[in-house]
């Protein structure tokens, strides 16, 4: 048998998220067009009949503006120690800036690195042979893989050169585990995600989700979540006139999460302002951030 961990490194928007639901073939890290989407790292496990890989989806690489933000750059570089590959994730559309430099230089010299160029479809093949050509003279040792993750062009390509690689080894979870988060983690990013996909630029990176209650039953989901948010201006935003968007969140997500329980899910959402959580360590760790 084989096991081993694998971090999913990158900048902020390039489809980390996306690779890793596609490499376990579950949905356990949400997926928005907005960059900082994910927050924490996310484990999600692989299982075949020989294999066991826990992949480790980590926040975007960014230029911090708070408290939350240095947080989930301090763990993205810290997912790095004492794995047994790393896959770094470029988008293949957008410029090398200070940001990949910072990545490259993080990078431990001596574990195995996958680049998946990840929105080839976006370039050339002039443009690609020339991206290619520069990351092999940046990153000699690694293996390049080309990807189109939303439609999970070459993923098993990804999967199978990562097996290469990886230990002999014990499993670490039960094979029918795909995460390792609570089920109240997963609640609140799928809240979280229908906040992201519904609002404009400004609102969604000053919300966070904290669900207050969950009692699961036989065939039923109760669960009440508070909406948090940084500014007094934001709450109205959320609830919307006469509701409208605080009742389209609640429809959005509910979807998604009797997706999750395959069960009919009652959700209760209330909004509430915390003024500056995204610098208050006390409301950062309540958050589990």
């Amino acid at each position: 048998m084989k096991s081993g961990f694998v971090a999913i490194i990158g900048k902020s928007n390039v489809g980390k998220s996306t690779i890793l639901n596609n490499l376990i073939e579950h949905k356990v890290a949400i997926v928005t067009d907005k960059v900082q989407t994910t927050r924490d790292i996310i484990r999600g496990i692989y299982h075949d009949l020989d294999t066991e890989i826990v992949f480790l989806d980590t926040p975007g690489i960014h230029k911090p503006l708070h408290v939350l933000g240095q947080k989930m750059n301090e763990r993205a570089f810290s997912s790095l120690s004492d794995v047994d590959a790393i896959i770094l994730v470029i988008d293949a559309s957008r410029k090398e800036n200070k940001g990949d430099e910072l990545i490259y230089q993080k990078l431990p010299k001596d574990v195995p690195l996958f680049i998946a160029i990840n929105k080839i479809d976006l370039i050339t093949l002039e443009e690609a042979l020339k991206l290619k050509e520069h990351l092999k003279n940046k990153l000699p040792a690694a293996t390049i893989i080309e990807l189109e993750a939303r439609v999970g062009f070459n993923i098993d390509t990804l999967l199978n050169e990562i097996k290469k690689v990886l230990p002999d080894g014990p499993f670490f979870y039960e094979e029918t585990q795909i995460t390792d988060k609570s089920s109240s983690y997963l609640v609140s990013e799928l809240i979280r995600e229908a906040v992201l996909n519904l609002l404009s630029e400004e609102v969604p990176h000053g919300v966070a989700i904290y669900v207050e209650n969950l009692t699961e039953e036989k065939t039923k989901v109760y669960i009440k979540a508070a909406i948090y948010v940084e500014k007094e201006s934001h709450k109205p935003i959320l609830i919307g006139k006469r509701g409208a968007m605080i009742k389209r969140i609640g429809i959005s997500s509910r979807k998604a999460i009797e997706e999750y329980y395959h069960k009919t899910v009652y959700l209760d959402l209330h909004v509430l302002v915390k003024e500056d959580w995204l610098n208050s360590p006390s409301i950062l760790k309540r958050l589990g951030y």
